[in-house]
């Protein structure tokens, strides 16, 4: 029996078409929600999911904020699934770790803007405080990166005995600390400084330095080495 190729839905041809145009080195020339779309042909056989794709980048505002986004917010979008969520925070875990191989076992002095990349990546979405490690052996190498606690929207329980004991055990001769603001104004608090103060002196019972503190924001970060804070 022939197919009657005027009959078929719009979208069979479309996906085809699609699929060819990025496999043949197109893909630079792809929309954002294009990109999601060839994503959701994956997922959804059968459908015209452009209108999905279009929503889910509409509702978050970019790329960045989609694969962040929890699955909650997104479940609010009409054609949503578990199988989509499941999908983004593959890409995200992918990105993330072909950004941590950039950063862990380098000297992240030399590759300070591969850092902040990475660290906002993992740090400028996040609903509440996260308090995080680096620990550094002697050669500024990163050995290591541990998040010590996560608080509230607003603050994070940090105790600079646990930082010294981590310390120890990775043998480290150097650290830099990094939390985020939810907020999104990346600059310190008094409670910021004075905890900094605190652990600064922590380490020099041990003899480790503090290389810097980082506060990650929305699309900003403060650095207390660059603002003569430390």
């Amino acid at each position: 029996m022939q197919i009657d190729k005027a009959k078929l839905p719009h979208y069979v041809g479309h996906r085809k078409r699609q699929k060819e145009k990025f496999l043949n080195n197109s893909s630079c020339s792809f929309s954002d929600y294009e990109l999601i779309e060839l994503m959701l042909f994956q997922l959804i056989p059968r459908k015209d999911v452009k209108p999905l794709a279009k929503e889910l980048l509409n509702k978050c505002g970019n790329l960045n904020n989609l694969i962040n986004s929890n699955q909650e917010n997104l479940a609010e979008v009409k054609g949503f699934t578990q199988s989509v969520f499941m999908n983004l925070k593959i890409i995200k875990e992918i990105i993330n770790r072909v950004l941590a191989h950039q950063v862990l076992n380098q000297n992240v002095i030399g590759s300070w803007s591969a850092l902040l990349e990475y660290l906002k990546f993992n740090m400028s979405n996040l609903r509440i405080e996260q308090f995080r490690v680096l620990f550094l052996n002697k050669k500024n190498i990163l050995i290591a990166d541990e998040i010590m606690a996560n608080g509230t929207i607003d603050q994070t329980p940090v105790y600079p005995r646990e930082i010294i004991k981590r310390i120890l055990l990775h043998e480290a001769g150097s650290i830099i600390l990094v939390h985020n603001h939810p907020s999104g104004n990346a600059k310190p608090s008094n409670a910021d400084i004075d905890l900094t103060t605190q652990i600064i002196n922590a380490c020099k019972t041990v003899n480790v330095s503090v290389h810097d503190h980082v506060i990650i924001g929305k699309g900003e970060y403060y650095s207390f080495k660059t603002n003569m804070l430390l």
